[in-house]
C-alpha cells in the first residue's frame, strides 16, 4: 500500500490502522498527534482508523516550552 506520510511517498505493507503505523514508525504516544487525511485524530481513535492506499498521513511533534 503506497501512502503519503509528511509529505514524501512510503510503501507500506501489512499495517492495517493508524496505531500500527505510529508503532511501525516507533512514534511516543504522548508526543505526537497524527493527522489522517487532514482529520487530527485522538490516540483512542488510532486503532480503529482504517488505512487505505493513497491516505495522507502527517506526525505532528508536540513539544512543551516555556
Amino acid at each position: 500500500m503506497k501512502l503519503w506520510v509528511n509529505g514524501e511517498q512510503a510503501e507500506i505493507d501489512g499495517l492495517t490502522n493508524v496505531a500500527e503505523l505510529a508503532n511501525h514508525y516507533g512514534l511516543q504516544v504522548n508526543s505526537v498527534l497524527i493527522e489522517h487525511n487532514q482529520t487530527a485524530l485522538h490516540q483512542r481513535e488510532w486503532p480503529e482508523q482504517k488505512l487505505a492506499d493513497g491516505d495522507r498521513i502527517e506526525f505532528v511533534r508536540v513539544v512543551a516550552g516555556g
